[in-house]
């Protein structure tokens, strides 16, 4: 079976280098919404067995307009281990502030997986994050255990290279390595043995948005 993960659109703190986290939310960009009706049109055919999402608007928003452009007419089932990381205090903050006031927090963060104690922000670390992905992934294959089986499901920027990271084995200093992702993107991860072990089939997949991407939009 095949999981299609998503980051969700674009939205007004994503251009602003503002950390959202789990918590803060802020809404999608015009930008966005024509980003999201491509991604629908280009997953157009695909046969999904559902889609899930984040509880938190920009996450719901980008699954259900991708499920409009689709015309698969699936509800979008709201799953909590989809949530964004808890970045505790860092969350409402511009990246440059936050990088000013937790400088070291900040660095571990981006570059140091193994390192990144939120315990001075009152965060979520990403051990838990990881686990958390791992049992939704797990649990998507066990319910939909056939090669043909596919779902998708629409997360977050950091949660998603935490979560991938993890499914696909690496260990937790290198579970970022493969660099972020990009809003709208789609990467597509597949198990065979029913959840215990995954491999990349797409990464970080753009093409369909048809335009450049800024910097921001891999923040």
């Amino acid at each position: 079976m095949q999981i299609y993960f998503v980051r969700h659109g674009k939205t007004e703190w994503n251009l602003a280098s503002r950390f959202q986290g789990g918590h803060g939310d802020s809404p999608l960009l015009d930008q966005s919404l024509e980003d999201i009706k491509k991604l629908g049109k280009y997953l157009r055919g695909t046969k999904f067995r559902g889609i899930f999402s984040s509880p938190l608007q920009r996450a719901f928003n980008t699954a259900q307009g991708i499920d409009d452009a689709m015309n698969a007419n699936l509800p979008v089932v709201i799953d909590e281990r989809l949530r964004e990381f808890n970045l505790g205090d860092m969350e409402g903050m511009l990246f440059d502030d936050a990088s000013k006031k937790y400088p070291v927090q900040m660095d571990n963060f981006w570059h140091h997986p193994d390192k990144y104690d939120p315990t001075e922000l009152n965060g979520e670390d990403y051990p838990h994050v990881i686990a958390r992905g791992k049992d939704f992934a797990q649990e998507m294959a066990k319910r939909f255990p056939e090669e043909n089986d596919k779902i998708l499901a629409v997360s977050h920027g950091a949660a998603l290279s935490a979560i991938m990271g993890g499914l696909l084995g690496y260990p937790l200093k290198d579970v970022r390595k493969r660099g972020g992702l990009s809003n709208t993107s789609l990467t597509i991860l597949e198990t065979d043995d029913g959840g215990k072990s995954f491999k990349p089939v797409l990464w970080n997949e753009t093409s369909y948005l048809e335009r450049k991407l800024s910097k921001t939009d891999s923040l």
